[in-house]
């Protein structure tokens, strides 16, 4: 995923604002099995972080779209994966369409090295 090319639209999590004070040994990562729970994605609520998870539309097949996790930002935290929707017996994800993987995973996927 290339951030940069990406519009982060609503709904987008809300929260920290500063830079990560180092980076995480582990990384959430939202699989295909996305399906942004109908534009009300219960995973974004839980994210701690000003505009890491966020809405990208499916240009193909509008107004559907999923979820994205912007790697740069990401705390891992797993709070996007530990709690499902208030008033609900979920436990994360309805979908399991949320990854945690090992940053050099991710890094080593993007070609790319992050720096904190």
């Amino acid at each position: 995923m290339d951030a940069t090319a990406v519009v982060k639209s609503e709904p987008k999590s809300k929260g920290l604002d500063t830079p990560r004070k180092k980076i995480p040994k582990e990384l959430a990562v939202i699989t295909e099995f996305c399906t942004g729970c109908a534009g009300s994605p219960a995973c974004v609520d839980y994210c701690p972080v000003e505009d890491c998870m966020y809405w990208v539309s499916d240009e193909d097949h509008p107004p559907f779209g999923r979820i994205e996790v912007d790697p740069q930002l990401c705390i891992g935290c797993k709070k996007c994966t530990s709690k499902g929707p208030d008033g609900c017996f979920l436990d994360g994800c309805p979908w399991d369409a949320i990854d945690m993987l090992p940053t050099e995973e991710v890094e080593q996927s993007l070609g790319i090295k992050f720096t904190s």
